[in-house]
């Protein structure tokens, strides 16, 4: 499909066909579309939890304000970011950034220098937005890359993050952004008209 109708028939699905799945392959192939996000310095903070189980599932939807497409969802995606991705990722991104002629060697120092002049430390409020805006970018290209493949997606924040680490065992650092229920629309389902706002009220050319 054509990226620009690709944005144009995105929608926010709330009623998914429970008794469709999808197969783990194409599942990667979504996600390695959606690595070609933009990340700051490319240190892509960003994991996923892929629930497809039917227990998971319905465990997620107690967690997610028991929202029914959590579980009619062929899967949902948990987006976790990571604010200390500096810590795990920048020597490898540094070393492939050299390997491929992007820097050289003695670009190094001052690289890891700007890295963490702009984000800080790991506990800082910076460094979480790094994590939390970089891994949202990802977030929307995998949805982009599911309409491209013919899939239906819903970005959720209704749901609480504490008890979603706790039921998947992710740790406490790390910040859930949002979480995607990703399948296929309901059969006889009628999407209703979407509003936005005119472009002239929200852009100022200077």
């Amino acid at each position: 499909m054509d990226v620009l109708e690709a944005i144009k028939r995105r929608r926010a699905i709330n009623f998914f066909d429970p008794t469709k799945e999808i197969s783990d392959e194409t599942i990667k192939k979504l996600l390695e579309l959606g690595t070609m996000a933009p990340s700051s310095f490319n240190l892509q903070p960003w994991e996923v939890i892929v629930v497809k189980s039917q227990d998971k599932k319905k465990a997620l939807r107690r967690c997610a304000s028991n929202q029914k497409k959590v579980e009619d969802a062929s899967a949902v995606l948990i987006f976790i970011a990571d604010p200390e991705a500096v810590e795990k990722n920048l020597d490898r991104v540094l070393d492939k950034n050299i390997e491929l002629g992007y820097m050289k060697p003695e670009g190094r120092e001052a690289t890891v220098n700007a890295v963490y002049g702009l984000y800080g430390p790991k506990d800082s409020i910076k460094r979480k937005i790094f994590a939390a805006k970089n891994t949202a970018f990802f977030a929307m290209t995998v949805m982009l890359a599911a309409q491209g493949l013919g899939l239906e997606t819903h970005p959720m924040d209704g749901f609480d993050e504490e008890a979603i680490k706790k039921e998947f065992g992710i740790s406490e650092d790390k910040i859930i952004p949002c979480i995607v229920a990703l399948g296929y629309l309901q059969p006889g389902v009628t999407l209703l008209p979407r509003f936005r706002f005119p472009v002239d009220e929200m852009t100022k050319f200077v």
